[in-house]
């Protein structure tokens, strides 16, 4: 998607991070994002195991924050898209969290990070991809992960399948308001599980955002985003496509083993995108419905 040059962007949603930043301990938590599980994807999650002692956070002098303005900052770097997106986000959600009855607070900053860094769910690495932490309400991204969509997944790109990365888990930030993160069974998997539908239902926000996004304006009532492209939104279920779980399975071991999914197939990734696309964030209910409609 490509925003108005004119908008008026929030730089205080985004910071970063210098690189191998690692400060205090962490708590043992369940941490919700793109990659979860080691056995499914091949990739070492060893880095979010913090300590078992109180929560640590990240030392905010250590952030500076990324210094962009309008919508033409963000059409002309990743950095400032992120911001751009998760300005749209929060004046998005600071209206549609009251249609699932809950009130909005904003999450903390996005923190973009280089290599590993220290999060109130513990120390990460890149390899985790990016993720929401519960305790310290704010997603972590490394943005070298947009460079493995493509190279490593297949995925075909463009700004708005970086923006849904964003947008998905912006979603959890809202699955923690309304209490699904402590509701769910975080230790289940398979095409039905607790931890499949949690994922699908953020996949969905992410979609219910795509679809209004070219209404939502800023304090002088200039749009944020134009409108999105056929293109634009192929592009972002492609990216929902490429981290299936069907596919990451296939990719790594030449098989695929539903009992381990922990995310959701490709065909459903894209499914509930696009159910919150034309839907809404009250189309989104992956709760309520049977294992034949996820």
């Amino acid at each position: 998607m490509t925003f108005d040059p004119n908008a008026k962007i929030d730089s205080g949603k985004v910071s970063k991070r210098g690189r191998g930043v690692a400060i205090g301990g962490g708590s043992v938590v369940v941490v919700v994002g793109l990659f979860l599980l080691s056995q499914l994807t091949g990739i070492d999650l060893s880095g979010l195991a913090g300590g078992a002692g109180g929560g640590g956070g990240s030392d905010s002098s250590q952030d500076q924050a990324v210094s962009c303005e309008t919508g033409a900052d963000a059409n002309a770097s990743t950095d400032c898209l992120i911001t751009g997106a998760a300005t749209s986000l929060d004046v998005y959600w600071s209206g549609a969290a009251s249609q699932l009855g809950t009130q909005y607070r904003a999450p903390g900053d996005i923190i973009l990070f280089e290599q590993s860094t220290n999060t109130g769910c513990g120390q990460a690495t890149s390899a985790v991809g990016p993720f929401y932490c519960p305790p310290d309400q704010q997603i972590y991204l490394d943005t070298g992960f947009f460079d493995e969509l493509r190279t490593q997944f297949g995925a075909s790109g463009g700004t708005l399948s970086q923006m849904y990365v964003i947008a998905h888990e912006w979603g959890h930030h809202i699955q923690n308001l309304t209490g699904v993160l402590a509701s769910e069974n975080t230790g289940d998997t398979g095409p039905a599980s607790d931890s499949v539908r949690t994922e699908l239902q953020a996949d969905c926000y992410a979609g219910a955002w795509v679809g209004a996004a070219s209404t939502i304006a800023d304090e002088n009532g200039t749009t944020f985003l134009e409108p999105v492209t056929d293109q634009q939104i192929a592009d972002a279920l492609n990216a929902a496509s490429v981290i299936g779980d069907d596919r990451i399975q296939e990719k790594s071991s030449g098989q695929v083993n539903p009992e381990a999914w922990t995310h959701g197939s490709s065909q459903s990734r894209q499914k509930w995108f696009s159910t919150g696309l034309s839907g809404g964030p009250t189309a989104c209910d992956t709760f309520g419905v049977d294992a034949s409609q996820l």
